[in-house]
């Protein structure tokens, strides 16, 4: 309910409730900061250790690239690292965020072990909650989403936020992937469009389960906006096949 005091001006309809949400997700962000011990409110210094990070990710990933694309796959761990580092994380987070595939694509448990020994237990920690595979062949596409999505209802905040950070990347390029070719973009992700559209919802679902954050509101702006941007297309589809069909 709006207050007297809040309603707008002549001419600024809606502006002071904008005014009002905003300021609420800017003290929501702030009491979850300080709630949040693993996430850091002074400025994070990347020493060396990072730098091994982003040189032992691009060593791992070199030669691989982004789904049905010449991208550099480094540039998915760098775009992860940063959102990270503006939510808040740490030097160990921003390093998982540049290993979390590193064991699922590039070696198996053997290569967890490596990242332990390189970078200690929390990044291992967090490299290993990001990961839906260690085996190669890789199980069944459902079967795999489903184990992880179990897994992440019970992982800690760290492994959440990266997780969180790895999925509104994604999210984000098929969004855009989208606008720029359409439907034929499903035929990258082995579960289609249905598959693809619900295990983004489901992984928002146990996102918001936690109090939110940057991550995850901006993970949750993504899903809705590309939820939105596909039921239009099907929509403008259906209205043209009937246009045929009556014709």
């Amino acid at each position: 309910m709006l207050h007297a005091d809040c309603m707008d001006p002549p001419g600024r309809k809606g502006a002071s409730l904008r005014m009002t949400r905003v300021k609420s997700d800017e003290e929501g962000f702030e009491v979850y900061m300080r709630k949040s011990s693993h996430l850091s409110t002074k400025s994070v210094k990347l020493g060396s250790r990072f730098l091994r990070a982003f040189e032992f990710a691009a060593e791992k990933h070199e030669g691989q690239t982004r789904k049905a694309s010449t991208i550099p796959y480094i540039a998915h761990l760098m775009g992860v690292a940063s959102l990270v580092l503006e939510a808040g994380g740490g030097e160990d987070l921003a390093i998982a965020a540049l290993l979390h595939d590193v064991v699922e694509d590039c070696g198996g448990a053997p290569m967890l072990r490596e990242v332990r020994r390189e970078f200690g237990s929390r990044v291992a920690k967090v490299v290993d909650g990001c990961t839906d595979a260690d085996t190669d062949p890789k199980p069944p596409w459902r079967e795999r989403k489903e184990e992880y999505i179990q897994h992440l209802k019970k992982a800690d905040a760290d492994t959440r936020l990266v997780s969180a950070a790895d999925k509104l990347n994604n999210v984000r390029s098929i969004l855009s992937d989208y606008r720029a070719i359409g439907e034929s973009i499903w035929s990258r992700f082995n579960g289609g469009r249905e598959g693809t559209l619900w295990y983004y919802r489901t992984l928002l679902d146990v996102f918001l389960r936690h109090p939110r954050n940057r991550i995850t509101r901006d993970l949750e702006l993504a899903v809705n906006e590309l939820e939105t941007l596909v039921a239009g297309k099907s929509d403008l589809r259906s209205q043209r096949s009937s246009v045929v069909v009556e014709a």
